[in-house]
């Protein structure tokens, strides 16, 4: 089963790969490692999950946020190889959220991410990751997920 036929699976689609919103580049490709810039919470277009995470949106939206946020990502990974079989290994996860100060569960909010990429790449998704918060975040969203993924040449 390819990892787009396991997206599927999941009951989730692989969104068209965002344009970029300001002054850069949505992927970079330096030998085989891909590198994505972030990827927020996009559906359709719009953003599906805004504001504070512990405030505004509660713990479990922040999962599933950081799981849109990792969807879209994923669709730069396609973009950037033309099919999603071409990753060898997800190197790197890195997640930023916006939070409530009072709010300490980013580990259970960024397994929506980690989560979806074990499934969808197996063990070629075994990957790092850190956590990061900031007290502004573009657009308000609530998460923006960058993934480095080691690329079949």
């Amino acid at each position: 089963m390819t990892p787009e036929e396991r997206i599927t699976k999941l009951g989730l689609a692989l969104p068209p790969p965002a344009a970029a919103v300001a002054n850069y580049v949505p992927w970079a490709i330096t030998g085989n490692l891909v590198m994505t810039s972030g990827n927020l919470p996009w559906r359709d277009g719009k953003l599906v999950y805004v504001g504070k995470i512990g405030r505004e949106v509660s713990g479990e939206d922040g999962y599933l946020s950081c799981q849109l946020s990792c969807l879209n990502a994923m669709a730069q990974l396609r973009d950037a190889l033309g099919s999603l079989s071409r990753v060898r290994r997800i190197v790197r996860l890195e997640g930023t959220m916006g939070v409530d100060e009072s709010f300490r569960e980013h580990p259970k909010c960024l397994n929506g991410a980690s989560d979806l990429i074990n499934t969808v790449f197996g063990e070629r998704g075994q990957h790092t990751r850190m956590i990061y918060t900031n007290p502004v975040m573009p657009l308000d969203c609530t998460s923006l997920v960058v993934l480095f993924a080691e690329a079949e040449t």
